[in-house]
């Protein structure tokens, strides 16, 4: 059986989408299951679009979603000696031609179409130019487009991995240019020559690009070229199924990034919009996929994108990520929130790392892992407005705040275990449920009415900010009593 290679042939116009990206993540479990090759192709031939900056997004958003490539990246932009060699030899053979329609002679072709209410077919003005007259037009300095030579009658079949047999009528394409008069090749015809010269074996791709297949047949049988096999995998649609756009929240691998997403939920989410796997597992490793994926199961219909169900898998990883790995990928974000600098090290990247696994449970992205922190590192926040109200207003808060805060100046030791009796035993001395010290020493230690558990956040404090910290808090409740009220 001959290798398996693959391709993935993003065009340098944007950030990579997480279209392309499930495109990308498709060829690649397809590929790594069956031990082939993978290849990264760059399709810049579109020079007015094309940014080598976008080539340098595309490729860095590869690497960190981890989806490595064995071969390339290879730049359409540098292959044109390869694009310009097979048309002309089309020419040669007479299965092309040249096109001196000029841009007017089309566009009054186009405007008669609509007023019939039909679509435009370029008529082949140009399929049987004589000698002479392709002469007189490059006198006149007219540069041409090539044009495939289509048939006009019979069907053209795509055999599709996912969606069976397609049949497109040849009647309804037209000699299609596939070098434009500028010498740049079109995509149907670029695509075809490079994959034949990789030796790509199947093309998997979005199912927008399944209407560019017959021609890219045509293009395959004139060149005498094997075919590859063709899966089109789902469109990915928004939850109210239109296209997928900004308003629907990020949608490229880099937005994803930069709003705190790991790359393995990243991985996960995308490998169920269209594939299913089964059984009702939501969770994988990277290898479990490359071990269960299968083109077969690989849907007809449109994946629906839902960013709540990316967030709850990102929680998850972000719950069980190795500590490590999860400090390192949040370190960007603290340092944005200048809580701690990019080279913290030492007892502070210690204390960092508590910090992160005392907050880790209820963060659903990275910004929200650093936005639950903020406390840790600063005595600049504020307190929660609907907190203030509820625990802050009630008679005698002050001086509970400030008899905790004396409780705990001469606790020893301090931690997580010691706090929580002094304040079970001091609830019951006062005659109070815990609760009525607890809510107001939160609100008091971090700004906030939730989070993590308090005694922890105590011991992770320190004796000194938690004394400070409640007798602050305390202080604010008397300024709030001393305001005249309306």
């Amino acid at each position: 059986m001959p290798e398996i290679r693959v391709r993935f042939a993003p065009s340098p116009t944007g950030e990579l989408h997480i279209g392309g990206a499930r495109t990308a993540l498709f060829n690649y479990l397809f590929v790594r299951s069956t031990g082939g090759t993978f290849v990264l192709r760059i399709d810049d031939t579109d020079i007015e679009r094309s940014r080598s900056d976008y080539s340098d997004k595309l490729i860095a958003s590869m690497r960190w979603i981890g989806l490595d490539w064995d071969e390339g990246p290879f730049y359409q932009s540098k292959r044109l000696d390869q694009y310009s060699g097979e048309a002309a030899r089309l020419l040669a053979e007479k299965k092309a031609y040249h096109c001196y329609c000029s841009i007017n002679d089309l566009a009054a072709g186009r405007e008669e179409a609509r007023k019939n209410n039909r679509a435009y077919l370029y008529p082949g003005s140009c399929r049987n130019l004589s000698p002479e007259e392709e002469e007189s037009f490059k006198e006149e300095g007219k540069a041409p487009v090539i044009r495939l030579i289509t048939p006009d009658h019979g069907v053209t079949v795509v055999e599709d991995e996912i969606r069976g047999e397609v049949s497109f009528d040849n009647a309804n394409l037209d000699d299609f240019i596939i070098i434009k008069s500028n010498g740049l090749p079109t995509y149907n015809f670029a695509s075809v020559v490079d994959d034949q010269q990789m030796g790509i074996t199947h093309v998997i791709r979005a199912e927008e690009h399944l209407s560019n297949t017959p021609r890219q047949l045509l293009c395959a049988a004139a060149l005498g070229y094997k075919l590859p096999r063709f899966a089109h995998v789902p469109m990915i649609l928004a939850p109210d199924r239109s296209k997928l756009s900004k308003r629907h929240g990020a949608t490229s691998v880099e937005e994803f990034r930069r709003e705190g997403y790991l790359p393995e939920a990243l991985i996960n989410y995308m490998a169920l919009l269209g594939w299913s796997p089964g059984s009702d597992q939501e969770m994988f490793t990277i290898e479990e996929l490359i071990s269960d994926f299968t083109l077969k199961r690989v849907n007809k219909t449109a994946a629906i994108y839902d960013i709540n169900k990316l967030a709850w898998m990102n929680s998850h990883y972000i719950r069980e990520y190795d500590l490590d790995k999860l400090a390192e990928a949040a370190l960007p974000f603290y340092v944005e929130k200048n809580l701690i600098k990019a080279d913290v090290s030492g007892s502070d990247y210690d204390y960092y790392k508590l910090v992160i696994t005392s907050v880790r449970e209820r963060a659903r992205t990275l910004i929200e892992l650093a936005d639950a922190s903020i406390y840790f590192f600063t005595n600049q926040y504020s307190y929660d407005e609907k907190g203030v109200s509820k625990h802050f207003t009630k008679e005698d808060t002050a001086m509970l705040l400030r008899r905790a805060a004396g409780e705990l100046r001469s606790l020893e030791p301090f931690n997580s275990e010691t706090t929580e009796m002094k304040y079970i035993a001091l609830s019951e001395e006062l005659g109070i449920s815990a609760g009525r010290l607890i809510h107001p020493t939160r609100l008091a230690l971090t700004g906030r009415t939730g989070g993590p558990g308090l005694f922890a956040i105590m011991a992770l404090l320190g004796r000194e900010k938690t004394v400070e910290r409640l007798n602050k808090a305390a202080d604010y409740i008397d300024t709030l009593q001393q305001k005249p009220k309306d």
